[in-house]
């Protein structure tokens, strides 16, 4: 196992490890303010933390040369139009209590993942990955077919936004932050926008007469940009098919803060298949042991 790969696996599952636990707290906790104006705040503090960032780390000259480049730019503008889907239905699945509705995307994502690796990248997918992958398949028809009868519109975007976004960040060399610096930037003016209209209707949750939720609110920046740098750096360094497969830490943990702690339905067919995931995580994590 060479020190870069270790890394890698370390970074991802932080991020990962965020996402589905810290990240799923906080934004349900602050998920009574609504998830348009939940998802406002999120936008315009990455944006905020990202400028501050860029600045303490003195990266403006980089930022500036990155901006020259036409092709970069378009590149993610796309990326950072689909970090803004996947952020706004994650954050309306939190706030309509969803949240295993939207795990269950994230189960999928992976499996996306793997195939995008292998049909982009030349990834490898030797026997025991196909197995992995085949197990995760037959976790996701007993899901569709003896529990939720069909796919719920909330895993699919979720699901497929992430794993696009995935695959267009790493088709991009530039630096984790100054990237995610430029996708913030495409989101931040509609944003702005929005709460300017909510906030000309009194519908904002965010004023100065309530500095403590105000406070509270602007941590929607560090909650989202740490373990999204984090899951990205982790992408750039070991691939979209490893990555993918340990992102199921943060399903698995969406799984179980749903069931026992928001009380959200778990039944025995998806007990099955979250069973058989984690099987298939494990072989596949084997397999990557043995192969770096």
């Amino acid at each position: 196992m060479s020190p870069n790969f270790n890394k890698g696996l370390f970074l991802t599952s932080l991020g990962s490890f965020w996402w589905g636990f810290i990240g799923v707290i906080y934004f349900e906790y602050v998920s009574f303010i609504g998830h348009v104006e939940l998802v406002v705040h999120r936008c315009l503090w990455t944006a905020v933390m990202l400028l501050i960032t860029t600045t303490a780390f003195s990266k403006w000259k980089i930022f500036l040369k990155e901006i020259k480049d036409k092709k970069k730019l378009i590149a993610l503008f796309i990326s950072g139009l689909l970090i803004f889907i996947n952020w706004s239905i994650w954050i309306y699945a939190v706030a309509s209590e969803r949240i295993i509705d939207a795990s269950f995307g994230y189960f999928i994502m992976p499996i996306i993942s793997v195939m995008l690796g292998y049909i982009f990248f030349k990834e490898e997918l030797n026997k025991k990955r196909f197995f992995s992958i085949f197990l995760v398949l037959i976790s996701i028809i007993i899901l569709i077919f003896f529990n939720l009868k069909s796919l719920p519109w909330v895993g699919l975007i979720v699901a497929f936004s992430w794993a696009f976004y995935n695959l267009v960040r790493k088709k991009i060399e530039i630096d984790t932050d100054i990237g995610l610096l430029i996708e913030s930037l495409y989101i931040f003016p509609f944003a702005l926008f929005v709460f300017y209209i909510i906030s000309q209707n009194g519908f904002n949750d965010f004023n100065l007469s309530n500095p403590g939720l105000s406070l509270f609110l602007i941590l929607a920046g560090p909650m989202t940009v740490i373990p999204l740098f984090l899951y990205v750096r982790g992408v750039e360094i070991i691939g979209l098919g490893p990555t993918g497969m340990i992102f199921y830490i943060t399903p698995t943990l969406q799984f179980i803060l749903g069931y026992f702690y928001y009380g959200e339905d778990f039944s025995l067919i998806k007990f099955v298949s979250f069973i058989l995931i984690w099987i298939a995580v494990v072989i596949y994590m084997n397999d990557l042991y043995e192969k770096n």
